[in-house]
């Protein structure tokens, strides 16, 4: 895309965001603490979890993606050799490999601000390699542009993922509606994600092209 999605404020959750992330995900969002970014289209995109779910388990991704249009267009960045392309590029690119590793501290420090998680690391192979381009982009988002190199560099490989409208509704009486296609707790690499009970069904809406994919933890 030309022009990233714009930096949006921090806010708490509404009902109506939980809604939303749960249809997302297929699932009920567990240790959501805010939204962290808003999609164009008004739905969020990117939550700011908890470091410690409600059960006690660590959970070091502070920034998880939800939309599951920009999970999938991700999903095929990845499955095109992008995380290796850019992990030979911090070997060669000391000022690469420099501002990567601030991008780590950056993300550290916000999650040491809620909750310190002694001996774990950021998320997405940071600081020395590219594991995860979801929890970049999700970095990058939260954060706004020019505190993750690679996740503003993904973020520019995507296509416009808001322009067909909202990828799910929750409607005022009716109960929420999702796309159809698979649930983002189906992508493998998904290592450290909440373990959460099966989702309840949902009615059927127009399909976003390929199912989403959830972001490695």
């Amino acid at each position: 895309m030309e022009t990233p999605p714009p930096t949006t404020p921090r806010t708490e959750p509404t009902d109506a965001d939980v809604a939303a992330v749960h249809l997302q995900l297929g699932r009920s969002p567990r240790g959501l603490r805010a939204v962290a970014h808003r999609c164009p289209c008004g739905q969020p995109d990117v939550v700011e979890t908890a470091p410690r779910l409600p059960d006690g388990t660590p959970f070091p991704t502070l920034y998880y993606l939800t939309c599951p249009r920009a999970n999938s267009a991700i999903g095929t960045l990845e499955a095109d050799g992008v995380m290796k392309e850019m992990t030979e590029r911090l070997r060669r690119d000391p000022d690469l490999a420099a501002a990567y590793r601030a991008a780590h501290e950056d993300y550290i420090r916000r999650r040491d601000e809620i909750e310190e998680l002694t001996g774990f690391p950021s998320a997405g192979g940071m600081p020395d390699r590219v594991k995860c381009l979801h929890v970049l982009v999700a970095h990058a988002l939260a954060a706004g542009p020019g505190v993750n190199p690679l996740g503003d560099e993904a973020l520019a490989m995507l296509p416009e993922w808001w322009r067909k409208g909202p990828c799910v509704t929750v409607p005022a009486e009716d109960g929420p509606k999702a796309e159809s296609g698979p649930r983002a707790g189906d992508d493998p690499r998904a290592e450290d994600g909440p373990k959460t009970e099966s989702s309840p069904k949902t009615e059927s809406s127009p399909k976003a092209g390929n199912g989403p994919k959830e972001d490695d933890k």
